[in-house]
């Protein structure tokens, strides 16, 4: 089952429905309501007992569709972690291309997987243990990482594509251009959480993200 979450005007639920159509996946997702995100963004706070904004936004966005698996008595949960950093998707990549060569960007993606457990395991892995669910990330099998990590660069990006390889491989398998090249959204921002965290902030009366979510701490 492929589960989507967000508020309105969430771009990724717009793209997911219209794939699931055309590959007949079993599809389900969920558009929560200001008040039910706000409940979600409190209890991310509280589970990771902490306010960044990147960490709970995209904190959000796992404990909201793991909820929604959970409610499907579904437990075990399949997640991307890992792809942007073997196939060099960031825009740290980019400009390691545009600032030196091919070597720079491997050293980049290197650079990024072990910096992973701190920047992106230790939040998803909190709450998925506060969830009870068992989450897999598959990208980050050694066996993978060994074999990407032995693809040159120049398979990976170049001035105008990030993840070349993997893209192409979407394709190999099947998937229409126009979803395997399709332009990458961070979590955050295709869930549109990012602009429903503005809203929560400016609806309890503070004007930056950071103060709305300091509050939620104190609380």
């Amino acid at each position: 089952t492929c589960y989507t979450v967000g508020i309105e005007n969430s771009d990724d639920i717009a793209w997911a429905q219209k794939i699931a159509k055309d590959y007949n996946f079993n599809f389900k997702y969920k558009i929560f309501t200001l008040e039910e995100f706000e409940d979600i963004v409190k209890n991310v706070v509280k589970v990771l007992n902490d306010t960044d904004f990147v960490k709970v936004s995209i904190g959000s966005v796992l404990y909201s569709a793991g909820k929604l698996a959970l409610s499907d008595k579904n437990n075990v949960l399949f997640g991307g972690l890992g792809s942007e950093e073997l196939f060099a998707g960031y825009q740290r990549h980019l400009d390691a291309l545009r600032e030196n060569d091919f070597e720079s960007v491997h050293k980049e993606c290197w650079n990024g997987l072990k910096n992973m457990w701190q920047r992106d395991l230790i939040r998803d892995f909190t709450i998925a243990k506060n969830l009870g669910l068992d989450l897999r990330v598959p990208f980050l099998d050694k066996n993978l990482i060994k074999l990407a990590m032995s693809v040159h660069p120049i398979y990976k990006l170049d001035k105008a594509n990030k993840k070349i390889i993997l893209r192409e491989a979407a394709e190999f398998i099947g998937l229409k251009r126009e979803y395997a090249w399709r332009k990458k959204q961070a979590a955050q921002y295709g869930s549109n959480f990012v602009n429903g965290i503005e809203k929560l902030a400016r609806k309890n009366g503070f004007k930056l993200k950071k103060d709305y979510l300091q509050s939620l701490f104190k609380k």
